[in-house]
């Protein structure tokens, strides 16, 4: 009988310490005093990470930065002329700098996020940031919450996604 309950005790301890480890894989961010502090992993899409984070913490708005590896990330630079952006993707490079806000366009979360990606020559590339997906190693972000909700709309003649604030007294 006790070798059946030993067994058994090795057995939970054993699941236990699997769904841990699972646990850790695919935490993605704690709560900090100030908002969230959000690792992600290789082939993680940073720009849906943090619609996610917004919208399962209830998020009204906040600012964000962040480093780390990117696997690709594409900038673009808007073509006031054409109304859209023109992009360009990069491969294999490190963020050397992120930066962002969350807003609301209606119920989904906007994120408008800018950055420079430096190659393995030190070349710099920066902009708008289209799409980002995190490469060998990881990358942190820092959000920082606000407690005012605040939204973009597309405003005319830019066709742009423009930040509105609130200023009434």
């Amino acid at each position: 009988m006790n070798v059946l309950k030993n067994i058994f005790i090795v057995l939970i301890i054993l699941i236990m310490n699997n769904l841990t480890a699972q646990q850790k894989d695919n935490c993605r961010y704690i709560k900090t005093p100030t908002g969230y502090l959000m690792v992600l992993r290789q082939g993680d899409d940073v720009i849906a990470n943090i619609e996610n984070l917004a919208k399962s913490e209830k998020i009204p708005s906040a600012s964000f930065t962040g480093i780390g590896f990117a696997s690709d990330v594409t900038f673009g630079f808007y073509d006031f002329n054409a109304k859209k952006f023109d992009p360009k993707t990069f491969n294999k490079v490190e963020m050397g700098s992120l930066t962002g806000s969350i807003a609301w366009n209606d119920q989904d979360p906007s994120i408008h996020v800018h950055g420079v990606a430096t190659d393995d020559k030190f070349n710099a590339y920066g902009g708008h940031i289209l799409s980002l997906r995190v490469g060998t190693g990881s990358m942190e972000i820092y959000i920082n919450v606000n407690d005012q909700k605040l939204e973009r709309k597309v405003e005319q003649p830019l066709n742009a996604n423009v930040l509105q604030l609130n200023c009434q007294k």
